[in-house]
């Protein structure tokens, strides 16, 4: 399994929205509406106009993304971490923060949300991955968790 990052552009938006869909359906299903699942061709656009945003390539397929945005000097928030389901569980979002803390060589703090009820996102970002939970905040009905990780 060779795992690459290509850095999107505008053309990407379809692929990014198939992505995007795949991976944020069952959150769309559990809690009746997710911000990544159905963005429009031009909401995945303006995002990565905004976000520094890599396509996850798996022997050359896309199969994830991960994005970023710098809050100030030093810290940045981790926008997005999706794996399509077929290739979840197989240690590539793991990689992709790893690869994530090489090119962001200034970083001092990440930071990220994700529902505190997903325990299986829990699980990855603290025990795989390195964060702690700092706090907790709401978005709307959905209680999530705001997971740090400092260098």
């Amino acid at each position: 399994m060779k795992i690459e990052y290509r850095q999107a552009v505008i053309e990407d938006a379809e692929v990014l929205i198939d992505i995007y869909n795949s991976a944020y359906y069952d959150d769309y299903l559990r809690y009746g509406y997710c911000p990544g699942y159905g963005i429009t061709k031009e909401g995945m656009e303006d995002s990565i106009r905004v976000f520094s945003k890599y396509i996850i390539m798996c022997d050359d397929m896309p199969v994830g993304c991960v994005s970023s945005k710098q809050v100030k000097t030093g810290v940045y928030e981790v926008a997005n971490l999706c794996i399509i389901p077929e290739y979840q569980g197989k240690g590539i979002g793991t990689q992709a923060i790893q690869f994530f803390k090489t090119i962001l060589d200034d970083w001092k703090i990440l930071t990220l949300v994700t529902p505190l009820d997903k325990e299986q996102n829990v699980k990855f970002y603290t025990e795989k991955c390195g964060f702690r939970i700092e706090s907790t905040e709401r978005d709307g009905d959905v209680e999530l968790a705001r997971f740090v990780m400092e260098r």
